[in-house]
């Protein structure tokens, strides 16, 4: 186990195991499990305070180590490279609700897994990641619904005969690229995250490229019944609208995009308020097109959930140049400090910190510090000079990066580090993007991630997990201003794969292991025609390129990636006209690739843990422990090395923890009062999901959909269900 310095078994702040312990159970004892027949798992959260906690069932601290497997259900996917099931299933009823790495949604009999039907939907092409999916029903009962999203369309399910309801929408969809108060018909969308539902209200976010053609992540709430709008508020103000004046540039609402919901959502339904985190806006890395502090970009947004009116919002990150997201759900939990309660909602950051707001007002419940930060160098960056930083709650990850940190499994190794470590800049996590480049820690994945937390409502304790890891941030001069000298197909080809691919793929189509795939040799692996349709239409985490290639580009493009025979090439486009973007639009600068620090033999280049699992005392801000989270075994290290994380915790009021999301490919139960690790299960492929965890009768399941794909590693097909002899 580690402190916050990483020292064995010992707490943040001199706090004792023992005293710890002894808080822990005292709430234990408080309120220890009483027998529940039947607990459902009704939204991907659990519920819609976004707690992932689960008050009753017959798993507990004394029976976990005698889990086994109880059920498996395999989709029947094809497990194309990179195929993963980030999703969460729902438990209504007796019925299990899911879905598979090709999209199709499903509904199980939740006790056996036996499949009781299965919606393919209608355009096999629209691709997505869908993390979370929706349950309504009418308030008489016997009407249920599923709404879930592939590509842009959202569509709504019938519970009862797993057919789209053709009242709803287009003949069962929506169209979410319609509906946005401007041309967007033909922008890149996809809803990922599970839909928020209040009374007849449908509201929801959605995922939007994070280029120079994005569009506007504006929140809208549709009607559950017919598909039409009710309201809509406008990330991106319009002229009149609050938060305008926080944008330089008047017409800013009319050329950038993102400040979008990809992340998920909480509803106080007493209160009628939907907590709603906003991600950065694009581009992501230069700003010069979106000077100003960029509202409502990056911020905690409160909105009234019936009409969508503002409420109060607070902004985490000013003028984002880090791709500083708000990455997952809210947790709504009421804290007592100093003798009073307090209804809150806490706010996880992929930089490791926790905002924590009264629920109501908005106003921190813990300090918060302005702290200045360095200006940029980039030519026209406005850098914002000050940022906020949490007093407190304390960090779950670590927040500082120095020499003395890097990896030195062998003196070779930690020898490369160090020449790679200083050729960029380590000035904080403000730094701002340079040509030189810097380290950005936690990196691009935080910290904290779309998995999210889930938190205690009868201790206050919140749960989250942790990746640890350095990432470059490093600028270079935007190819598509550069003038074309190409006149063959393939030449041009290249132009665009430099503009549009190099950034994940590598600058010589190499890859940049482990989570972008080498695209050298895919002659060998893609047909022309399978080739066509996964840049058209995207793949997983793959944006879809139609409507943002010309159809002479696409031809272009697969003649290099291809090596089709070449011809000569119509027409070359001037410096600053790459496809399908204005050229006011287009930023000088662009990053080069999100590349993770790693050794030469793939592994974090930082001194481990590189995966933690954390506790954090929202009443009084202290962590109360660390603990790794996951192992590369071949290492043949003392302690747990943990691993990068890409799944969240399901806390349970018989004392548990459940998480997988490591690369290890297990999911494990660990004592929620001290860390310690008390069950674990190897998956067919990694659990890079959360659980859901539900009573049926008086028996409990823990469900996982081990799909992995992602990092490089095997993808799977199945979910697997855990309960008790």
């Amino acid at each position: 186990m580690y402190n916050g310095q990483y020292g064995k078994n010992s707490f943040m702040n001199g706090l004792s195991k023992g005293l710890c312990s002894l808080f822990f159970a005292a709430v234990l004892l408080c309120s220890c499990s009483s027998p529940v027949r039947n607990e459902e798992w009704l939204t991907s959260t659990g519920g819609n305070p976004g707690q992932r906690y689960v008050r009753g069932g017959d798993i507990t601290l004394d029976n976990v180590q005698e889990l086994q497997v109880a059920w498996e259900y395999d989709t029947g996917d094809s497990l194309a490279k990179g195929s993963t099931i980030p999703t969460t299933p729902l438990m209504v009823e007796g019925v299990l609700y899911g879905v598979s790495a090709d999209q199709r949604l499903f509904a199980l009999d939740a006790s056996t897994g036996e499949e009781l039907w299965v919606f393919t939907p209608p355009d096999p092409s629209s691709r997505g990641s869908i993390r979370g999916i929706s349950y309504w029903e009418n308030g008489s009962g016997g009407e249920g619904r599923i709404f879930y999203s592939t590509g842009p369309k959202l569509y709504a399910v019938d519970t009862g005969t797993g057919a789209a309801i053709a009242a709803f929408g287009k003949g069962g969809y929506i169209d979410l690229r319609e509906q946005m108060d401007g041309p967007y018909e033909n922008a890149w969308m996809s809803g990922n995250a599970a839909p928020i539902l209040y009374k007849d209200l449908l509201i929801t976010g959605m995922r939007v490229s994070e280029g120079a053609d994005a569009a506007p992540g504006h929140i809208r709430a549709f009607d559950v019944h017919t598909g039409n709008r009710r309201w809509i508020f406008h990330t991106i103000p319009h002229p009149g609208e609050k938060g305008y004046d926080t944008w330089a540039d008047g017409d800013a609402w009319q050329r950038v995009g993102g400040a979008n919901n990809w992340a998920g959502m909480a509803l106080d339904e007493e209160r009628g308020i939907v907590y709603v985190p906003l991600g950065s806006v694009t581009p992501d890395f230069y700003g010069k097109r979106r000077r100003g502090s960029n509202l409502f970009a990056n911020c905690l947004l409160a909105l009234d959930a019936g009409t969508g009116s503002y409420l109060w919002h607070y902004q985490t990150v000013r003028h984002d140049l880090w791709d500083r997201d708000l990455p997952a759900y809210p947790n709504l939990v009421t804290l007592h400090m100093d003798g009073r309660r307090v209804d809150a909602v806490a706010q996880i950051t992929k930089s490791g910190h926790i905002f924590v707001f009264d629920r109501e007002t908005g106003e921190p419940v813990f300090p918060i510090e302005e702290v200045r930060v360095p200006a940029s160098d980039l030519p026209g960056e406005e850098a914002w000079p000050v940022q906020p930083v949490p007093v407190l709650p304390e960090p779950f990850s670590r927040q500082r990066f120095g020499p003395e940190d890097l990896s030195d499994r062998t003196p070779e190794i930690h020898r490369e580090l160090l020449e790679e470590y200083r050729l960029y800049r380590n000035e904080g996590e403000f730094a701002p993007p340079s040509l030189q480049g810097s380290w950005l820690f936690p990196g691009f994945d935080g910290g904290g991630q779309w998995s999210g937390a889930a938190v205690d409502p009868e201790s206050g304790v919140l749960y989250v997990g942790s990746t640890e890891l350095p990432w470059r941030l490093q600028m270079i001069p935007n190819p598509a201003l550069q003038a074309s000298s190409a006149t063959t197909l393939k030449g041009q080809g290249a132009e665009i794969y430099r503009q549009r691919c190099a950034s994940c793929h590598g600058s010589n189509r190499e890859g940049i292991p482990p989570a972008f795939p080498s695209l050298q040799g895919l002659k060998a692996r893609f047909t022309e025609q399978q080739a066509r349709q996964v840049i058209r239409n995207g793949r997983n985490m793959m944006p879809a390129f139609k409507g943002v290639l010309t159809d002479t580009d696409l031809e272009a493009l697969l003649a290099y990636l291809l090596e089709l025979e070449d011809k000569e090439a119509a027409p070359v486009r001037s410096a600053g006209e790459p496809a399908a973007v204005h050229r006011d639009s287009v930023p000088e600068y662009i990053l080069n690739g999100y590349r993770r620090f790693l050794d030469r033999d793939g592994y974090p280049g930082i001194k481990p843990p590189w995966g933690t699992l954390n506790a954090v005392d929202l009443n009084s801000g202290r962590l109360l422990w660390k603990v790794p989270l996951g192992n590369f075994e071949e290492l043949g290290m003392d302690e747990d090395t943990g691993t990068e994380v890409y799944g969240g915790p399901v806390v349970t009021r018989s004392g548990l923890v459940f998480i997988a999301g490591t690369q290890d490919e297990k999911i494990r139960a660990f004592d929620k009062r001290t860390g310690e690790v008390l069950w674990e299960h190897k998956l067919p492929a990694a659990g890079f999901a959360s659980p859901a965890v539900y009573t049926i009768d008086g028996k409990q399941y823990v469900v996982i959909a081990a799909g992995g794909g992602k990092l490089g590693m095997r993808s799977g097909s199945k979910y697997i269900a855990f309960s008790l002899p």
